[in-house]
C-alpha cells in the first residue's frame, strides 16, 4: 500500500515556476514508477510526466517538453514536478501517482494522491 499527498500547488502568473511534491508513505515506494497528470475544468485527467522507479527513464507529455522535468528521491519517498515557462492552460487539478512501471494510461496507475490545484493567470 501506497499513499501519496501532493503538495506545491498555488497561483502563478503567465511565465512563472512552480514545483509540486509528492510524498509517500510505506517502504515500498522505490519499487514503484510514478507519475504525475492533471485534470482541467470539464476535460479528461491526462498523463503530464513519469519516471520510472531509478530515475533512469522519463516519459512527457509534448505540450509540457522543454518545460516540464520530473524527478524522485527515493531517500526521502518524494517525487517532484517542475514547472518552468507556465501557461493558462496548465491550470488544473495536479494528482501524482504510482504504477508498477513507466505508463501512460490512467488505469495503469494504481495508487493516487488526492490532487493540488495549480492556476495560471494571463
Amino acid at each position: 500500500q501506497v499513499q501519496l499527498v501532493e503538495s506545491g500547488g498555488g497561483l502563478v502568473q503567465a511565465g512563472g515556476s512552480l514545483r509540486l511534491s509528492c510524498a509517500a508513505s510505506g517502504r515500498t515506494f522505490r519499487s514503484y514508477a510514478m507519475g504525475w497528470l492533471r485534470q482541467a475544468p470539464g476535460k479528461e485527467r491526462e498523463i503530464v510526466a513519469a519516471i520510472s522507479w531509478s530515475g533512469g527513464a522519463t516519459y512527457y507529455a509534448d505540450s509540457v517538453k522543454g518545460r516540464f522535468t520530473i524527478s524522485r528521491d527515493n531517500a526521502k519517498n518524494t517525487v517532484y514536478l517542475q514547472m518552468n515557462s507556465l501557461k493558462p492552460e496548465d491550470s488544473a487539478v495536479y494528482y501524482c501517482a504510482a504504477a508498477q512501471t513507466v505508463v501512460t494510461k490512467l488505469h495503469q496507475y494504481d495508487y493516487w494522491g488526492q490532487g493540488t490545484q495549480v492556476t495560471v493567470s494571463s
